[in-house]
């Protein structure tokens, strides 16, 4: 157990008072026009069947009042971003322990307390992170890390977690320094309870297919303890981030005992689950074999910054564009094409993981190239052009019979959702996009000093203008504008990034940048 007790002088409070007032008197830059229209149009598609907190009555102040707003030349990126938040606030519930956010829209006998459902946690937190009001995403970690343990069956571990993870990375955005202290022991205390039931003599972890969310696939088992990426990157994940944590809050003993644990499992997952002879990333057995099998998991890995930056890693992301690998009409495949075993598992019986285009995996995939791109010298044959031409492809996808849509998976190669008209696949809350396209697109990385950085996926010369604007970071209002002429937001010409309605940074041209933030 920590016990740290945290105080702020007299004067950082009336400092923080201080700079919320002057927040809350700036208006974003571009207004809630679109905004406005594009929630008026969702609203009049919808039967809204379900009502949790937010109805759709009442969606357009709540997300003029929470969420960053967003324009740009696609029009497919746009829609959806604004859609995915629309459908993000459907899944927010108010309960007697706080606010959730649920993954499936109606009642699922297999879920928690509430409706509440793990498998999606982090890709949630990442999601949510950006949102004004800081309660939501506060009390549902604390949900899972003290209210399900005390249910008679706790559903935190029904699927892996890289839940710690998530946390540090909701930090780098608010800086809230005491939630971090209030939350680090029940994280700690989750880490070694993963150790206990799924860690090997090996000190790599297993998991069944099923338990990582990804049923029926090639490479797993409901039986076998086999040693796959997922997990294992989740706990490198977990692991680094409380490492971060525990230095945040001068807690060297904690930041030296998970950097240790992160150091030996970067080194088991390379000498362990990389299969040299496919180039790739995969389960192993335990007997030892390898599965044998590309899949989409094998790029989890980046999503942690987990392999070396070495040559021979970055080769397999040569089969994300290849129409053999993982390149499909509809999106990227959650395993191989030309693998015998791919799409033979059935069809929307039960969830199949053999090769439909999964959004969770997507998520995944596009964060793990993400970073390979921004953080990595070896990229092989990845560029900013490989990541937007996935992600609008991402995009694209949320369509059913002419209208946007959001569900579970889908087939490859027509985008049919393959649960139909099942309800509980509507507003499918089990990936992200906003996250992807703030944090990635746009590349807002979040620090944990007092720099902004931006470093964008945008290919070069793709858009003339966009701006990203409402953007609570560190408790400033952030707004990043690119207009090339000047003539479309009448700013001047460049890139200009705004901290509480003054421009910090003007530049002719749009590029990677860290500058200092305000104080």
């Amino acid at each position: 157990m920590i016990r740290r007790i945290f105080t702020f002088s007299f004067i950082t409070v009336l400092l923080s008072f201080a700079a919320d007032s002057a927040y809350a008197q700036q208006k974003p830059l571009l207004g809630y026009n679109k905004l406005k229209t594009y929630v008026s149009y969702f609203n009049a598609i919808d039967t809204e069947t379900v009502k949790n907190y937010v109805t759709n009555d009442g969606a357009y102040g709540w997300m003029a009042k929470n969420i960053p707003l967003f324009e740009c030349p696609d029009s497919a990126i746009q829609k959806i971003y604004y859609y995915r938040w629309w459908t993000f606030r459907k899944h927010l519930k108010q309960t007697p322990d706080g606010f959730i956010f649920t993954e499936f829209i109606t009642p699922v006998s297999f879920t928690g307390v509430y409706n509440s459902s793990s498998s999606a946690l982090g890709h949630q937190i990442y999601e949510g992170r950006w949102l004004h009001d800081p309660q939501y995403i506060n009390d549902y970690i604390k949900f899972w890390l003290y209210v399900d343990p005390k249910q008679k069956k706790p559903h935190l571990h029904a699927f892996s977690s890289w839940l710690a993870d998530a946390v540090y990375n909701y930090y780098l955005v608010n800086l809230n320094k005491n939630f971090v202290a209030q939350v680090i022991p029940a994280l700690n205390t989750d880490y070694s309870q993963w150790e206990t039931e799924k860690q090997l003599p090996s000190k790599l972890f297993w998991q069944f297919d099923v338990r990582d969310a990804m049923e029926e696939s090639i490479s797993g088992s409901r039986k076998a303890k086999n040693k796959r990426p997922t997990i294992n990157s989740y706990m490198y994940g977990n692991a680094m981030a409380l490492s971060k944590m525990a230095e945040v809050l001068g807690v060297d003993s904690l930041k030296n005992k998970y950097s240790q644990k992160a150091s030996e499992l970067k080194i088991l997952v390379q000498d362990s689950l990389w299969n040299d002879s496919a180039s790739f990333f995969e389960a192993r057995r335990p007997d030892g074999s390898m599965a044998g099998a590309r899949e989409e998991l094998g790029f989890i890995p980046w999503y942690f910054n987990l392999p070396d930056d070495k040559p021979a890693f970055a080769k397999q992301w040569d089969q994300l564009t290849d129409d053999k690998g993982f390149n499909a009409p509809w999106g990227i495949t959650t395993a191989e094409r030309r693998h015998p075993l791919f799409r033979t598992h059935g069809t929307g019986h039960g969830c199949e993981w053999d090769g439909a285009v999964w959004p969770f995996a997507t998520t995944q995939t596009l964060k793990g190239l993400a970073n390979l791109l921004t953080n990595y010298q070896n990229k092989g044959s990845m560029t900013p052009a490989v990541f937007y031409n996935e992600l609008r492809k991402y995009a694209l996808s949320h369509i059913k019979r002419g209208v946007p849509y959001l569900g579970e998976y889908q087939d490859e190669k027509t985008g049919y959702w393959l649960k139909g008209d099942n309800p509980r696949s509507s507003y499918y809350n089990h990936s992200g996009f906003c996250d992807l396209v703030i944090n990635d697109l746009i590349g807002l990385k979040p620090r944990a000093d007092n720099m902004l950085e931006i470093f964008p996926l945008i290919p070069k010369n793709q858009w003339k203008w966009f701006a990203l604007d409402n953007v609570l970071y560190h408790g400033h209002r952030i707004s990043i504008l690119w207009d090339k002429t000047g003539t479309k937001y009448h700013k001047g010409k460049g890139f200009i990034i705004y901290a509480d309605g003054k421009i910090i940074m003007r530049s002719t041209r749009f590029k990677h940048v860290l500058v200092r933030m305000p104080v």
